[in-house]
């Protein structure tokens, strides 16, 4: 479709349209234009579309930032936790003794608690939340001893054997068990 400016008909600009086949229901060209033509000077149309065409972009360039940003996280987050799946699960692969899991994951990783069965164990989960409760209950009353160890950014949960040998774990997101 192509126009003309034909004239000025008190303050609103006049067009005159040459009709092409019709490509969609709605002419958004059209439809921009008569909603700037209250504005009587071509210099004020242009300025009022820059103006809504920079406010567009940045609109997208906004929420292209908010997706990235969330893609971020969402990826450090898969990271990080395959990380510690994989740091415990090579460990785990070893069969150590409780003393060798204390000792080697002292640095990185220090003992923070010892519950002595399953009441302190709910007391503990109690205090700094409900993440994979059920799981850890469940591993609990199945290997008598329970250590807990404070990895940074994870909480290990670490269930050793009577003859105190690593046999499970289950770790939680520890900024989730701190807001407690």
């Amino acid at each position: 479709m192509s126009r003309q400016l034909l004239c000025q008909d008190h303050g609103a600009l006049v067009w005159r349209r040459r009709e092409y086949p019709r490509r969609s229901l709605v002419n958004w060209e059209i439809l921009v234009f008569e909603a700037l033509s209250r504005f009587s000077d071509e210099k004020e149309i242009k300025k009022r579309i820059l103006v809504y065409a920079v406010t567009a972009g940045l609109a997208i360039a906004v929420v292209g930032l908010v997706i990235a940003l969330y893609l971020g996280v969402f990826g450090y987050d898969i990271r990080r936790t395959t990380l510690h799946e994989g740091r415990l699960q090579g460990v785990l692969e070893q069969e150590p003794t409780l003393r060798q899991v204390v000792v080697g994951l002292q640095e990185k990783a220090p003992l923070v608690a010892s519950p002595q069965g399953e009441r302190e164990l709910e007391e503990w989960l109690a205090k700094w939340g409900d993440q994979k409760k059920d799981e850890i209950l469940q591993k609990s009353r199945q290997w008598p001893i329970t250590r807990v160890f404070d990895a940074g950014d994870m909480i290990y949960f670490i269930f050793f054997d009577e003859k105190e040998i690593m046999r499970d774990f289950v770790y939680i997101n520890a900024p989730d068990f701190r807001a407690r």
